[in-house]
């Protein structure tokens, strides 16, 4: 069975992809299975070459196809912030609280009808360094005034599913991996291994 290596070292995004990835006809590999395994400084401006970089990093250091993505919050009201930089939205070694923290303050004045938001995800599989295919999708939702639900991580939180009448942090993660943006992107991605 041939190999693929996730671009990642955050276990709760690697369970995410594994999950949606299940029955490709590839093994699934992470950043735990190699001694020394790359991690790229995302200097991207974009979700894309975020996305590139990390992916073509990790094919050139395993010598195995690598699939990769970057994500990101896009508040209409925010001008499309904290987007790309939303990993590091409160600072360099911030937490998901610091940055939810830091969203909710600069919307404390926003009114409902203008919270809306949405979620994007850009998956880049390098099959070599010159051989990279981009996936994407997004979902729309609110944000809300104060987090709800104990699950997921990032800003799920805080972002209302009106398809799902609830945060992501609150759905199941079957329900989350079938809407979300990594989900949506992540599904066209496990379309293109079963045929590759």
């Amino acid at each position: 069975m041939r190999q693929l290596v996730l671009a990642s070292n955050n276990p709760h995004k690697i369970a995410e992809i594994r999950a949606i990835l299940s029955g490709v006809p590839f093994e699934i590999l992470a950043g735990s299975d190699f001694p020394s395994f790359p991690d790229p400084d995302e200097t991207g401006a974009t979700l894309e070459e975020n996305a590139q970089l990390k992916a073509i990093a990790v094919q050139q250091a395993t010598g195995l196809w690598a699939l990769a993505d970057d994500s990101g919050l896009e508040v209409a009201a925010l001008d499309g912030a904290p987007g790309v930089l939303s990993a590091r939205f409160a600072g360099p070694q911030c937490s998901f609280d610091d940055n939810n923290r830091k969203l909710l303050s600069l919307m404390r004045d926003i009114p409902e009808q203008e919270r809306g938001a949405k979620f994007r995800a850009v998956a880049a599989l390098a099959c070599s360094d010159t051989d990279v295919v981009l996936f994407m999708g997004e979902i729309s939702g609110v944000i809300l005034r104060e987090p709800r639900g104990e699950g997921g991580f990032g800003y799920d939180p805080v972002f209302w599913v009106p398809e799902l009448g609830c945060t992501f942090a609150e759905a199941k993660s079957e329900a989350k991996n079938r809407l979300s943006h990594r989900g949506r992107a992540f599904r066209q991605v496990a379309e293109y291994l079963r045929t590759a």
